[in-house]
């Protein structure tokens, strides 16, 4: 078992602040296809894995993000990855520009274009149920936004921090950060995030703005074969 939730992240989500969106067998869980491709897991024993499989629809690939089961041969998986989490405890400057908006479901379209070009497969048409998203707009055209996912126990998680990649270098992503990330540690939850280690760019701004590394959480990409694979 993990020894914090954060070890752990989707598994404790979907058992507190998200519990209404999950879809459980057993001790494994996950959320609708249509809000976010995770599954997770309560303890990573064959039981588990079998419950996780019985989630998944035979050709739909998910994620398990920390703890995962043994798979069977229900399964084919790309090789585990370690992605940066990380925290922030105090308060950080926002930066000066454009007004921020707070999304709502009548423009989950400019949401899903924009991370169509930059954070694709992660954000869904329904993915705007997990939190609440804040977005910068040029215009009618959405060219930045950053929003919450995954929450429980004290703690919020910041994500689909994406810019339009003809917006880039203007501060966007991280005066949307700031903002979201003050207004959480108001509300006495502390605001975590994931970063790839490849994205240098963006795991050196989250550093730049206080943010500090807890750990490596394991991501691992898996595909439910249909009968015939």
């Amino acid at each position: 078992m993990s020894a914090h939730p954060l070890d752990n992240p989707v598994w404790a989500s979907l058992n507190s602040a998200h519990a209404a969106l999950a879809r459980k067998s057993g001790n494994a869980a996950r959320y609708p296809s249509d809000a976010a491709p995770f599954v997770a897991v309560g303890s990573d024993d064959v039981q588990a894995g079998e419950r996780a499989a019985s989630l998944v629809a035979a050709g739909e690939s998910v994620c398990f993000v920390g703890l995962a089961p043994p798979l069977s041969d229900a399964w084919s998986a790309k090789p585990s990855l370690l992605i940066a989490q990380m925290i922030c405890h105090s308060p950080v400057s926002v930066v000066d520009g454009p007004e921020i908006v707070e999304m709502s479901s009548a423009q989950v379209a400019d949401m899903l274009a924009l991370t169509a070009l930059v954070y694709p497969y992660y954000f869904r048409p329904r993915t705007i149920a997990m939190g609440r998203y804040f977005g910068i707009y040029d215009g009618d055209t959405l060219v930045a936004m950053a929003g919450e996912r995954m929450r429980f126990d004290g703690h919020q998680e910041i994500s689909a921090v994406c810019t339009h990649p003809d917006h880039t270098g203007r501060g966007y992503a991280q005066r949307l950060v700031a903002m979201l990330g003050n207004d959480i540690l108001d509300s006495g939850r502390v605001p975590f995030l994931h970063v790839s280690h490849e994205n240098t760019r963006a795991k050196s701004l989250y550093e730049r703005m206080g943010y500090t590394f807890r750990a490596d959480i394991p991501l691992l990409a898996v595909k439910r074969l249909a009968v015939s694979e």
